[in-house]
């Protein structure tokens, strides 16, 4: 799927009031130079949730959230990145562009918008159809569902006709919208329904909008079951089936379940389950993964207790690993043969199956028992075996602490000592760069505001950068400030070279270029620390200030570096020409 171009995403900021957008969802009060109202990502009476005009900011001293306007859609409205910069450009009135700067070629968006309308529209007519069937609606009941669930998911009935659907729709939205939407199918000469004698199981992503059809049969043909094709509005690797009615029931979406049927996620929201969701005919994607924990501290997978459950298991825990962090888990639920979730959650109750889930294997449990496995045996060939492809699988897990557990438990599997066993792994890999991209979202973990930010004139220089880009013209380069050995000095770096190339960005653009890498949080920390906005003079007054003082610890240290050198081996004449200007200003650079 091509990628937002990161300049469009700047403008986006720019143009976007993140008080309009807030406002819009949590009625804001202003206080001051800001906003404020109760936060809604917690419970509170008294408000600590604060949004800055200014930097186009918010962030809650409670719990920790924060973010850009991007941020809060993609926490409020439980959206992913792509999902949210659509929903922003389009209340400004902005098309999307891809990769490449262009954006979509004129009047693709109205083809698309025609090919939701041709979804809907068809939705409704398999509705319609199922109200008339009878076996239909009989099937459902004996499947233990009532008119209200069925209601709620929008089920309906394709019938056993070749040509119903073609002939209602064709008038209004043509013969190749219905190809182009996977409803119809071309073959030679002959166009037919796809849909014929099902169940059928409207998908919508997570605006609500219908963008694919599964289909169940109900006599005795084959397939079974049948999803639609891919489409230019339904990718299976990223849509799951559910996810919506899920975000629409109101319940918590802490932990979230993946189920492997359509008839798994009806079943389980009849009993009261509302947190479980279906991959569509494909095993579990990282984006599927990448997805839940939007809003998930927990997933649980679902499988059959079989080979082949196992085998799917394993696929899904190694889609997994590269989107856990600390605070997130993943469970594995295994169900007794023959069973299913629907099954099981009718047959043993509500109760017993959310026991189920809470009793699920771990994911760092079921590794170590599919990594013995695959090596066993005691000997040292197998022991190695098993260390190295268990250390191979979380070689990119970013949660540090279960990262650590896991390396400890592999080491006392293959009876070495665990910074041995890194060691050794690290000889053999090439390393890999994890800086998250746009399209890869992952919510930072909280920052901890009782903590008050020790102000160095680094980090004061950064946060001043930050929140007014245009001093960037003014300011001098790294390498006159400190090594580039300094983390700070290389986040003042990078920064810099941004700010330059990009002259129009903003704070809240800033900020999302550093969305999901290392650097995120001690810039998020820094911008957020300075409770006092200034205004443009006093700004490069304090930047000026902090410079200097950059500049003369520069200085001080390499006068020191020099007299150390001067009394052990003696100095160039550069050098002595260099030490006697330190001298004359007192270890401090000329320069302020």
């Amino acid at each position: 799927m091509a990628r937002i171009p990161q300049p469009f995403i700047d403008e986006l900021l720019a143009r976007a009031d993140i008080v309009e957008i807030i406002h819009a969802r949590v009625p804001l009060k202003r206080a001051g130079h800001e906003f404020k109202a109760c936060c809604p990502f917690h419970n509170e009476k008294t408000p600590s949730f604060y949004v800055s005009p200014q930097k186009q900011f918010y962030h809650c001293f409670g719990c920790g959230a924060h973010g850009t306007a991007l941020g809060f859609l993609i926490e409020h409205d439980r959206l992913d990145f792509v999902e949210a910069v659509e929903t922003l450009a389009a209340s400004l009135g902005l098309d999307v562009p891809r990769e490449g700067g262009a954006t979509e070629e004129p009047g693709r968006r109205d083809e698309r918008e025609a090919l939701y309308r041709c979804l809907e529209d068809a939705a409704g007519w398999f509705k319609q159809q199922l109200r008339n069937h009878p076996p239909a609606i009989d099937y459902l009941k004996q499947r233990g569902l009532d008119g209200e669930i069925a209601a709620r998911f929008g089920l309906g009935y394709a019938p056993a006709a070749w040509e119903a659907l073609r002939k209602a729709l064709e008038p209004r939205h043509g013969r190749q919208r219905l190809i182009e939407a996977d409803l119809v199918v071309a073959r030679e000469q002959r166009h037919y329904d796809r849909f014929r004698d099902r169940i059928i199981f409207p998908i919508r992503d997570p605006r609500g909008r219908v963008v694919a059809f599964g289909g169940r049969i109900i006599g005795d043909g084959t397939p079974k079951y049948l999803n639609s094709s891919e489409t230019p509005v339904f990718h299976k690797g990223q849509a799951l089936y559910g996810l919506y009615e899920a975000r629409q029931s109101g319940a918590s979406l802490d932990e979230m379940l993946i189920v492997e049927g359509y008839m798994d996620v009806i079943g389980l929201a009849q009993q009261g389950v509302h947190n479980a969701v279906a991959t569509l005919g494909t095993a579990t994607t990282r984006e599927h993964v990448q997805r839940l924990y939007r809003s998930a501290r927990r997933v649980v997978f679902c499988f059959d207790g079989d080979r082949a459950g196992r085998t799917a298991a394993w696929r899904a825990l190694e889609q997994a690993l590269p989107v856990l962090e600390d605070g997130r888990e993943a469970a594995f639920l295994f169900l007794p043969e023959g069973q299913d979730p629907d099954s099981f959650v009718r047959s043993a109750g509500r109760e017993a199956f959310l026991d189920a889930c809470v009793q699920a294997t771990p994911l760092s449990q079921l590794l170590l028992q599919e990594l013995r496995r695959r090596h066993p045996g005691g000997d040292l060939e197998s022991l190695a075996g098993l260390a190295h492809e268990g250390m191979t699988l979380i070689r990119d897990l970013r949660a540090g602490v279960l990262r650590s557990r896991i390396v400890e438990m592999l080491a006392r599997e293959a009876r070495m000592d665990p910074a041995r066993l890194e060691t050794s792994i690290a000889r053999d890999e090439t390393p890999t760069g994890t800086a998250a991209t746009p399209a890869t979202v992952r919510r930072p973990q909280g920052i901890d505001r009782r903590r008050t930010v020790r102000w160095s004139p680094l980090r004061a220089a950064i946060a001043l950068l930050a929140e007014h880009p245009t001093l960037a013209s003014e300011a001098p380069a790294a390498d006159a400030l400190g090594s580039p050995d300094n983390p700070g000095i290389a986040l003042y770096a990078e920064l810099l070279e941004t700010l330059r190339a990009h002259p129009n960005i903003t704070t809240a653009g800033i900020l999302e270029r550093w969305r999901g890498r290392k650097e995120e949080l001690h810039l998020l920390r820094l911008i957020e620390s300075r409770d006092v906005y200034l205004d443009a003079d006093a700004a490069r007054r304090e930047f000026q200030d902090a410079v200097a003082r950059l500049l003369a610890q520069r200085s001080a240290v390499r006068f020191e570096v020099l007299r150390r050198k001067a009394l052990d081996e003696g100095l160039n004449p550069a050098e002595k020409a260099e030490f006697s200007q330190l001298a004359l200003t007192g270890g401090r650079d000329t320069h302020d």
